[in-house]
């Protein structure tokens, strides 16, 4: 079971990134969070890329999706929905605890 739930219209957006702006082969989908210093919580920031598998990572599929997660951000990402929203003010990934 993956530890973070991707909306749909987050999935069609990271499918057609990866469709059209030449992703290498064997690259999935990185999420993740790079801490800000200190043990708090608070001072996570969530990353979103694209990356090759590494040797302590977990993978998953998701819609044809493969998503790649380091097993120490489990802890730190379980309970996070990513979506993908596009409105008139922005448009982006956003991370939203649950």
């Amino acid at each position: 079971m993956i530890p973070v739930d991707i909306s749909k219209e987050a999935l069609d957006e990271v499918k057609n990134i990866m469709a059209n702006k030449n992703i290498p082969e064997g690259y999935g989908l990185r999420i993740g969070v790079r801490g800000g210093g200190g043990c708090s919580v608070a001072g996570m920031n969530y990353i979103l890329g694209f990356d090759k598998k590494k040797a302590t990572d977990k993978e998953f599929k998701v819609d044809g999706v493969t998503i790649y997660i380091e097993k120490s951000h489990f802890m730190y990402i379980i309970g996070t929905k990513v979506k993908f929203v596009n409105d008139n003010e922005s448009s982006g990934f956003v991370f939203e605890k649950v």
